[in-house]
Parts: structure tokens; C-alpha cells; sequence
């Protein structure tokens, strides 16, 4: 299909509140636009009206991973009691919230088809959920104006206070304090305006956002006591130290201890480390990883594609879907390869790049660069451009027998185009047959392709080497003399080292 053919154009809310515009916008940076939608409803009539009723504020469906928002901007009572006031605020913010997302989890479960962007459930959510076993659901309360009242009266961030002790809406008595608001049933995040930012400030990925969500709900619900300043702590602890399996995860400071006990500051030490501000500073080429994600997705969702396929959306969603998959770390060295063969690459020259897999299941990307052919037709180019794409993604698969997902990106040779046109393409290649492999060889011989390739061995680091002490603490590596991890400045076995009697 072309841009002349008739393409849907999708059109999705925004957000009706101030709160929940600015929830959509924090959600569609970090989750990105085609997988992020506020205000999503069901045909399920308002009885005496012909709209459907609202399924939850906000909704991001990535892969088996589905993440319902439930948004509550309510106003802190002041009656001078301060227990009485947190039982009210609680029972209509987070109460009420975790409910209509159970409620909201429930209704995907039976009915993940019915699902439309406007209230009138003329216009399908593009992006359907794929409910299997595998299916996980992630529920997120989040509760304005708390965090502000929290600092009113106590001072430090404002940020509600985590014990996993609690068990139940009827536990929650303790002010400004929360744990799992319902164990028999999918976790329940509560977040307020500081815990917000800061999860999609620190894990702004999908694939690094729901790591983080799923060993926080694995520890709350180990039978490990939990107690922590506020949500930041855990983040900070939580981004400081890596397990066996090279994962972020939530380490005791005791492997005799069953309590992990976080006090205000492990943050804030976080923030000043030299260290995470050079990771800042290597994170800013990632971004243009977001965004060239971000320009597929603007064109798909408007309808203006040169190029579609039959599929619409959801196969443009399939392409991008593993491009935003990466967490941040691998868009930081996908992003410099990708810039680098731009502006290294002449206006009259022909340049493939393969990037290959960091861990099993990672995709193979291929990048093309090729020259731009003035005395042609658009149409013409662009055709001769995706026949190299394609070409070049199969010799990817002859040369690599496991290469069994490959994605290719394409665009013209030269970085003086002022007017730069992109393609992207996926090859399922798990169907792989003779006459493929034949047609394979062709191309590789008739077009040079990856015929001597040059390979290159590049290592990542989280936190950029410095001569200061790393910030990042694999497994056990911290002795009980050594300065305690959290910046405290406290040996380790006078901080969170201490034993727990």
C-alpha cells in the first residue's frame, strides 16, 4: 500500500483531567505513543446514554505485558486529625482505584476485544491485548496531592512510605503508608506525584519499568519485611545492585536478615554520584533511538506511510515492537551505530551494518545506507532501497543460521539530506527453506553483501567506568567493614549490614 491508498488515521484521548493529561504525557514517553492509551472504554452502555463505559484511565499493552492506570486527583481533608484525614484520603484515592482496576484487569481478561478509543466504541483500540498464561497484569494507583500534604507535615520528599507487612485494605490505618493492597489478587502499585517522576524518570523503558515492577512485587510478596522511606528508596537500592543473571534486583544488606530496611537519603546519594550523572550523559544518544521509534509510530498512527502493509498498524506495531523493546542500555549502543553509519556513510556509497544479539532472543538488526538516485522517480527510489533492505536482512540469516529475528532499517546515503526518508522492515525467518536459502546466495553474490564482514566487540557499562568506587554492586562483593552501599557514609555492618534480632 501507498500514501495514495486510503490509510486509518488513529485518534486517541489525551487525558480529561489536567492530572490525566499529564499522566498520558509521562506514559507516552516512557511507553511510547502506540502502546500508551488514556481513556480507554468499553461497549458496555451508560443506561440512558449511547456511550460506552470508561475501562481505566490509562492503559499501556506491550507484548504479554498489560499495565492498567487508575489517575485520582483528590484534595487531602484537613480536620485537624491527622489519622482521620489519611483514613478518608485513602478509602476515596486508593481504595477506590485499586477496585476499579481489579475491575478493569477483570473485564480484559474475559473481553480483550472489545476495547475502543472513544466513548461512543465506534474506533477498536488498535493495539489489542493477546490474554494467554503468560499474560501479566500490572496495576498502578496513581494518587495526587498526598505527597505534598506527607511534606507539609514531615518534611523530606513526601513520598508514601513502603512496609510489606500490610495486607489488605482494612491494614492500611498507619498515615502515609502502604503495602499490598490486596494479596489475593494482581499487585497494586501506589504512587504518588514523587514516586511517579521518579519511576518514569529512572526506568524509562518499557522493558526496564516492568523489570523493576516485577521484583518489587516479587520481594514485597517473598515474606521479606520490607520498610522503606518512600518508593525513590527502593529505586535507588534497587538500581545500585545487580544479581547472578546480570538483572537489577533488590539485594539484603544481610543474607541471614530477612528484612530490607531503606531510611530517606539512599536516593538522594544516589542522585549526587558522579557516576549516574555520566549515565545521564551516555542515556542522551538513546533518545534518538525513542525517537526514530517514535517517527514510524507518528506516521502509522496518522496514516501518512509511503509503504503499508495489508496489516495496518499492527504490522507496523510487530516492526517497532522490537525496537521498543530495548531497555536503555542497549538503545545507548544502538543509537551510536545507527548515527555513526549516517554520518560516516558518503552520499555515493552503499553501507551495511549488522548489529548482533546482546543475550538469546535478541533480534539482529540490520542497517542500510544507500545512495540516493536524483534522475529517479520517488517511487523508484524508494523501491530500489527496500529490495536492498530485504536482501540484505535474508544474507543476514544465511550468514547467521539462529538469526531468526531479524529487523532492518533503511535510509538514504550522506548526512547532508536535508529531508531524510526511513524505512523498517521485520523478517520472520523460523520458515527458513531451500529456495529461500538459494535466493539468499543470489543476492549475497550478485550484490556483495556481507561477503567479508567486519566484526566488532564493544562493551556497555551502565555506569561509565570512573576511579571512583563503582556504583553499581554485583553480588555480594560489599564486606561488612566496607562503607555501606546506601552513601551513608557508615560502615556497612553499622548501616543496612546491621543484623535484624
Amino acid at each position: 500500500m501507498t500514501t495514495e491508498e486510503k490509510q486509518e488515521k488513529i485518534k486517541k484521548h489525551q487525558g480529561i483531567t489536567t492530572a490525566e493529561r499529564y499522566l498520558a504525557s509521562l506514559c507516552e514517553r516512557t511507553f511510547l505513543s502506540l502502546w500508551s492509551y488514556p481513556n480507554v472504554f468499553r461497549d458496555t452502555l451508560i443506561p440512558g446514554t449511547k456511550i460506552g463505559k470508561e475501562v481505566c484511565d490509562l492503559l499501556v499493552i506491550f507484548e504479554d505485558r498489560v499495565l492498567i492506570f487508575s489517575d485520582k486527583d483528590c484534595a487531602v481533608p484537613r480536620t485537624g486529625n491527622v489519622q482521620l484525614d489519611w483514613s478518608r484520603w485513602f478509602r476515596k484515592a486508593v481504595s477506590a482505584s485499586a477496585i476499579q482496576a481489579h475491575g478493569a484487569e477483570r473485564y480484559l481478561r474475559q473481553f480483550p476485544d472489545r476495547l475502543f478509543l472513544d466513548r461512543e466504541c465506534t474506533r477498536p483500540l488498535p493495539v489489542l491485548p493477546q490474554i494467554t498464561d503468560r499474560t501479566r497484569f500490572h496495576l498502578i494507583v496513581v494518587a495526587h496531592k498526598i505527597a505534598e500534604r506527607h511534606r507539609e507535615l514531615f518534611g523530606g520528599s513526601g513520598s508514601l512510605n513502603i512496609q510489606s507487612n500490610l495486607k489488605g485494605l482494612a491494614a492500611h490505618t498507619e498515615p502515609f503508608t502502604v503495602g499490598d493492597i490486596d494479596p489475593t489478587k494482581s499487585f497494586v502499585h501506589v504512587l504518588d506525584d514523587m514516586a511517579l517522576n521518579v519511576l518514569m524518570t529512572e526506568l524509562d523503558t518499557i522493558a526496564d519499568f516492568v523489570a523493576y515492577l516485577d521484583k518489587k512485587e516479587e520481594i514485597i510478596r517473598s515474606g521479606t519485611r520490607v520498610v522503606s522511606a518512600g518508593e525513590e528508596e527502593l529505586v535507588a537500592w534497587y538500581l545500585r545492585h545487580m544479581n547472578d543473571k546480570k538483572e537489577h534486583y533488590f539485594k539484603l544488606p544481610d543474607r541471614q536478615a530477612n528484612e530490607l530496611r531503606l531510611d530517606a537519603g539512599v536516593y538522594e546519594s544516589y542522585l549526587r554520584n558522579p557516576q549516574r550523572h555520566r549515565k545521564v550523559e551516555e542515556n542522551r544518544v538513546s533518545y534518538d533511538w525513542d525517537r526514530l521509534i517514535e517517527l514510524f509510530n507518528f506516521h502509522a498512527m496518522q496514516g501518512t506511510q509511503h509503504y503499508a502493509t495489508p496489516g495496518g498498524v499492527s504490522e507496523i506495531e510487530r516492526v517497532m515492537r522490537f525496537m521498543a523493546r530495548e531497555p536503555r542500555i542497549r538503545r545507548r549502543m544502538l543509537a551510536r551505530k545507527w548515527i555513526n553509519c549516517v554520518l560516516t556513510t558518503r552520499s555515493n556509497q552503499r553501507r551495511i551494518a549488522l548489529y548482533l544479539p546482546s543475550s538469546p532472543g535478541d533480534p539482529y538488526y540490520v542497517f542500510v545506507m544507500f545512495p540516493w538516485n536524483y534522475s529517479a522517480t520517488l517511487q523508484a527510489n524508494r523501491q530500489a532501497r527496500f529490495v536492498a533492505l530485504e536482501s540484505a536482512c535474508m544474507v543476514t540469516r544465511l550468514k547467521f543460521p539462529d538469526a531468526v529475528d531479524v529487523v532492518g532499517l533503511a535510509t538514504q546515503s550522506g548526512n547532508d539530506s536535508r529531508s531524510r526518508s526511513k524505512d523498517a522492515m521485520y523478517c520472520d525467518f523460523r520458515g527458513w527453506n531451500d529456495e529461500m536459502e538459494k535466493q539468499a546466495r543470489e543476492y549475497q553474490e550478485t550484490l556483495g553483501i556481507l561477503l567479508n564482514p567486519r566484526k566488532t566487540h564493544e562493551i556497555e557499562y551502565e555506569y561509565p567506568k570512573t576511579e571512583l568506587k563503582p556504583l553499581l554492586y554485583l553480588p555480594d562483593t560489599t564486606g561488612r567493614n566496607d562503607p555501606c552501599p546506601c552513601g551513608s557514609g557508615k560502615k556497612y555492618k553499622k548501616c543496612h549490614g546491621k543484623r535484624q534480632v
